[in-house]
This record gives C-alpha cells, sequence and structure tokens, in this order.
C-alpha cells in the first residue's frame, strides 16, 4: 500500500509541475503577443523551455501515476479479491489515467506542442485535483481522506 501511495503522489506531484509549465506558458506566450514584456515576463523561462519541461514533467508523471495504479489494482485483488470495485476514486482515477495518456498520444503521435499541449495538462490537472480532493467530498469512495 505504501508503494501504492509513493508512486501516485509523486506522479501528482510531476503532473503538478506540467501543469504549472502550461500555465506559464499561456502567460508567457500572451505577453510576447502583445508585445508586453513585464519586469516578471522578462524573467521567466522561454517558450520552448516550458515546452521541454511540460513535457518531460508529463511522461515521468505519467509512468509514477501508472505504476500507482498498477499497485492499487494488484493490492486491492490481494485484499478485496478484485482488481477493480467500480469506487468512485478508481473510476476517476481512470479517467485522469485517460486524459494525460490522450496528452502523451497526442504529443507523440500527432507532434501537438505549446498551446495546445499547455491547455491538455491544464485540463489534465483538473480532472486530478477532482480525483485527489472533489472524489473524498462529492461522492462516495471508500478512499476517503477526510
Amino acid at each position: 500500500l505504501n508503494l501504492h501511495i509513493v508512486f501516485s503522489l509523486l506522479g501528482d506531484a510531476l503532473l503538478a509541475v506540467a501543469f504549472c509549465a502550461g500555465v506559464i506558458y499561456l502567460l508567457q506566450e500572451k505577453q510576447i503577443k502583445q508585445k508586453k514584456i513585464t519586469e516578471i515576463s522578462g524573467r521567466l523561462p522561454s517558450l520552448s523551455f516550458l515546452d521541454t519541461l511540460n513535457y518531460h514533467a508529463l511522461i515521468v508523471g505519467f509512468i509514477m501515476l501508472t505504476i500507482g495504479l498498477v499497485i492499487g489494482a494488484v493490492y486491492a485483488q490481494w485484499v478485496r479479491g478484485s482488481f477493480w470495485n467500480w469506487d468512485a476514486k478508481e473510476i476517476w482515477s481512470v479517467l485522469t489515467w485517460l486524459v494525460y495518456a490522450i496528452l502523451l498520444h497526442e504529443r507523440l503521435a500527432i507532434g501537438w506542442r505549446g498551446r495546445r499541449a499547455a491547455w491538455l495538462s491544464i485540463i489534465g490537472f483538473g480532472f486530478l485535483i477532482f480525483t485527489f480532493l472533489g472524489v473524498n467530498y462529492f461522492l462516495k469512495t471508500y478512499h476517503s481522506f477526510r
């Protein structure tokens, strides 16, 4: 169970980095397009660096999240006799995983970069936050941490 938690939280943390890189990318891009380079935006990393950071954090975060999900399923099989129990947290975790899987696929297969990748990282993080916090408060789950 500890490994499930560690890998899941590491994945969440790295996907939070991808989210931050996506938000900063969009803000920086807007400043550049409007030709309003402020002192703060002048100190921010380049769009290329932010896109690369988003991509690398996404890859490693997705791998960690995947390992966490697999370990959780194995643990559930061992404890409950079934790797899948249709729990709200399980369902939302898989939905979140699918959003990030789509983003990775689009980056690798189609070449999505920049703005599209940033937006999908932000959307994915919205799913992640709901899965991590929202499910516990709005849905019935045995994963409740209140």
